[in-house]
């Protein structure tokens, strides 16, 4: 999800990272996320900026706090956060690609070979 060239804030890239990790099944509802230190060490970020991420799924109800235990994710939160990435696709990023796809001659069969080769 995250791309190499991404000039967006840090903390945007984190949270596409725990929530590529979700979308995967990597991390399943009622699971326990890595507390903020972990996952600051693991990506060598400022404890702050991983905050900053969680609190992003907080404010949307995809994580819920257990006062002194830690970060879970809520129940049907990949469900929501897969209907809002397709959304955000179809809506932000298709037209570009479609357009582009036009100018450069390329079918949607294309694609589609190309992805079982």
């Amino acid at each position: 999800m995250t791309r190499m060239s991404d000039d967006r804030p840090v903390y945007l890239r984190l949270r596409d990272t725990i929530a590529a990790r979700i979308l995967e099944g990597r991390v399943s509802d009622g699971d326990p996320l890595p507390s903020v230190r972990s996952l600051a060490a693991e990506f060598g970020a400022n404890p702050l900026t991983v905050a900053k991420a969680y609190q992003t799924f907080q404010e949307e109800g995809l994580v819920v706090v257990r006062r002194g235990v830690g970060m879970f994710v809520a129940e049907g939160a990949a469900q929501r956060l897969r209907a809002a990435e397709r959304h955000d696709f179809l809506t932000n990023r298709w037209p570009g690609i479609a357009a582009h796809m036009r100018r450069l001659g390329l079918e949607v069969g294309d694609l589609v070979e190309r992805a079982l080769a």
